[in-house]
């Protein structure tokens, strides 16, 4: 089945089926829309390697992440990946993920003198983000997960963690509990920093409890939280930036008796408690999109900017919510 035949029946030109069909920007929503269901009906799929030829692009998107980063293997992590992959196999684009072991600017010059990819997504973004520093000076395609330092005038994806954590603050603070305690992560990252900041501005004249920046672990969390359980004033509330440093607090806080009754002390956290978690804990949870709507809206950004839409038009930032335990 070819692209003629399909201008034949829908009455179009070949060049306008085929800018549809290669993701052109420039073919009218509804025009598209029949076009794509036309083809689909006939079961016609392009030439990839034609495509390439024609369009110079190499229908591949890269997704660099620091290998060193502790979300690389979560749960999370990897549905994100399979989202990112569903969504972009639907362009017909692939999805490769490159290790970058020392963040530094090797693999990019790699990546943008060969031509491999069409668009890169930096994962694991820090305030002053060197691999975005490189992107912005070769005029590259990208998109960042999260935010930095820099002038905002590249594309990003981002939630707003500095919101979440005063969520949370705010929250305990109404239920008048003001010894609040930090169990933060010790990783380099803008969306560790912000989480921290929003906890640090919510408090305002109440003075933090104590915080920790620790190894984002549940060994880590739990070897934290039993110091703190054995002070004279103990924390009344215990906020963590991530699931599994929850997970250590929760085994510290049952194993002393804190986790229920009137000698509970609250625990609140980023994303809850991980899925395989060992104990059904009350949480109080600072929820985000989950990894698959956002592997669905990162896609659609992509697409956008590998078709001509200018990076800074491309800055999305969604808003967490409080999930009380039931």
């Amino acid at each position: 089945m070819s692209l003629k035949a399909i201008a034949t029946v829908l009455g179009l030109s070949v060049t306008t089926v085929s800018r549809a069909l290669n993701g052109y920007q420039d073919v009218a929503h509804e025009t598209r829309k029949r076009i794509e269901e036309e083809a689909q009906r006939r079961g016609y799929r392009p030439n990839a390697a034609a495509r390439r030829l024609k369009t110079g692009r190499a229908n591949a998107v890269g997704l660099i992440y620091p290998i060193s980063a502790s979300s690389l293997s979560g749960s999370d992590f990897s549905d994100m990946l399979l989202s990112l992959d569903h969504h972009l196999a639907c362009h017909d684009i692939n999805l490769l993920l490159l290790m970058d072991k020392q963040q530094s600017q090797s693999t990019l010059t790699h990546l943008l003198r060969s031509g491999a990819v069409d668009a890169l997504i930096v994962g694991h973004t820090t305030p002053d983000d060197s691999r975005l520093h490189a992107l912005l000076q070769a005029n590259f395609r990208f998109l960042a997960l999260g935010r930095s330092d820099l002038p905002p005038t590249y594309a990003w994806f981002d939630v707003d963690h500095f919101a979440g954590s005063q969520m949370a603050v705010s929250w305990s603070l109404a239920q008048g509990r003001q010894r609040i305690a930090w169990l933060g992560s010790n990783e380099h990252s803008t969306q560790v920093r912000e989480r921290r900041q929003g906890y640090l501005t919510a408090l305002g004249d109440v003075a933090p409890y104590a915080m920790a920046a620790v190894s984002p672990s549940r060994r880590a969390g739990y070897q934290q939280t039993r110091p703190w359980l054995a002070e004279a004033a103990v924390p009344e509330v215990i906020i963590t930036d991530c699931a599994v440093l929850a997970e250590g607090a929760a085994l510290a806080l049952h194993q002393a008796g804190r986790s229920a009754g009137e000698r509970a002390i609250l625990l609140a956290g980023w994303e809850g408690l991980p899925r395989d978690a060992i104990l059904d804990h009350p949480i109080v949870a600072i929820r985000q999109a989950t990894p698959h709507q956002a592997g669905e809206q990162v896609v659609e950004m992509v697409i956008q900017l590998i078709n001509g839409a200018p990076p800074e038009t491309l800055q999305t930032l969604w808003q967490p919510w409080l999930q009380l335990p039931v």
